[in-house]
């Protein structure tokens, strides 16, 4: 006779929407991204956040700029912006963030035409932005694992951890003037893990 154990429960969330849209990246998706892409000029994280990205920028030796549509408490913050009010960027500006998941804050980035630029995005609306995105510069795709839980801030700041996460996340890569089909590849938490293309 066969046991049939009950499956185990799974600690997974959907976050609710977070207030002001503002969600945390763990840290290991930038550090990670740094590693293996590189980025010309300036990098510029319009959605700052708490400053992960951008200390994880400056880390790895790049100048940056650090700004947000609201003060967020990150220290380094240079000012309060909203994104979409910015009509140009000079042509050696490379864009890096977590953003609102949003396609007109996608499309606005993308239309900025910066030299290179590094966004975090849910896997499956990839599927659903084909109209815009397939003819956006997009160069590589970087699937993250183990799958990165983004919670809101408010979660994080009442001391629960970021676990058990049900969304699928990658780094979009656009590069300034390319043309054809993206790379696909995994960016591993553990190095030795990942399988970069």
């Amino acid at each position: 006779m066969t046991i049939i154990e009950p499956p185990r429960p799974k600690n997974a969330h959907i976050f609710a929407k977070a207030e002001g849209l503002h969600y945390v990246d763990l840290e290991w998706l930038s550090v990670r991204l740094f590693e293996v892409e590189h980025f010309p000029g300036l990098i510029w994280d319009p959605f700052a956040g708490w400053g992960r990205i951008a200390e994880a920028a400056r880390a790895a030796g790049y100048q940056v700029r650090a700004t947000d549509i609201a003060d967020r408490g990150y220290s380094a913050l240079d000012d309060t912006l909203d994104f979409l009010t910015t009509d140009r960027i000079d042509p050696d500006v490379s864009i890096v963030g977590n953003p609102p998941f949003d396609d007109v804050i996608a499309q606005h980035a993308i239309a900025l035409n910066p030299v290179k630029m590094a966004l975090i995005w849910p896997l499956a609306r990839i599927v659903a932005a084909w109209p815009w995105l397939a003819t956006a510069p997009l160069a590589h795709v970087y699937m993250l694992t183990p799958r990165p839980a983004m919670p809101p801030a408010h979660y994080l700041e009442a001391g629960k951890k970021p676990e058990g996460a049900r969304v699928e996340h990658c780094w979009m890569i656009f590069e300034c003037g390319y043309r054809g089909l993206p790379t696909l590849g995994w960016l591993h938490r553990d190095r030795s893990a990942g399988s970069e293309p």
